[in-house]
């Protein structure tokens, strides 16, 4: 990822800083025009050694952690991919960390004290590095829907985060995948600040060839960093 990978200003498939029906924009986005730091040396140059050395073994399967021998409940789902750059060459040693909703559409934070069950089986967070050919590859449980407040009666529909490292933490980029048959994406704020056709790029697609028998439905979500292509990201 370059420095480049953070000029957006005009792509159309990028989500602006304001859009007012998604409540938290109109107080968080900028009100004066951006003004550009260049990057130096530690921001653009990575660690030493390799992502697993600085942050551990990959965690792959989020439906089993170390905390005991629990398996977490629901829909078990197998999301693979590559991540590409604008001439879809594939991105290796790419971090993409996953967190995500239970089941139930209930997150493990202080903030989230809706009435659904948590699930003691499921911290909803892990990470995988792309291989030489830019592929990732993770198994977890399909996440639920859940209310968020932006106006009466709002639902986020079922989505991931998933957040990509580069070659230097200054290069994080964070998107949000999305499920083919979820009607709730079509009145989401946040899914709709992407416009169309620009927004079927969040949404990942059913493979039978992923899925596997009598264990995890699978699904392939490619990631493009930059260009004609691009993964619509989160500013």
């Amino acid at each position: 990822m370059s420095d480049a990978t953070f000029d957006h200003p005009q792509d159309a498939g990028q989500p602006p800083s304001l859009f007012p029906a998604y409540r938290a924009t109109v107080l968080r986005s900028p009100r004066e025009p951006l003004v550009r730091i260049p990057h130096t040396l530690t921001e653009t140059t990575g660690p030493a050694g390799t992502w697993e050395a600085l942050m551990g073994p990959a965690i792959a399967d989020l439906t089993r952690h170390d905390r005991g021998p629990g398996v977490a409940i629901g829909q078990r789902i197998v999301v693979t991919g590559r991540v590409l750059d604008e001439a879809a060459r594939p991105v290796p040693d790419t971090v993409v960390e996953v967190w995500q909703a239970n089941a139930a559409g209930r997150y493990i934070h202080r903030r989230d004290q809706w009435d659904a069950p948590l699930d003691p089986n499921f911290t909803g967070t892990g990470r995988v590095v792309t291989d030489a050919q830019g592929r990732y590859r993770f198994t977890t449980i399909r996440p639920g829907a859940y209310p968020w407040g932006n106006h009466r009666n709002a639902w986020r529909p079922a989505h991931i985060h998933l957040s990509l490292l580069g070659p230097a933490f200054a290069t994080r980029l964070v998107t949000q995948l999305y499920f083919p048959d979820d009607p709730l994406i079509e009145i989401d704020p946040i899914a709709n600040a992407v416009p169309m056709p620009y927004r079927n790029r969040l949404v990942a697609r059913f493979d039978i060839d992923t899925t596997q028998p009598d264990y995890a439905l699978g699904y392939i979500f490619d990631i493009v960093l930059r260009g004609r292509d691009a993964t619509p990201w989160e500013h």
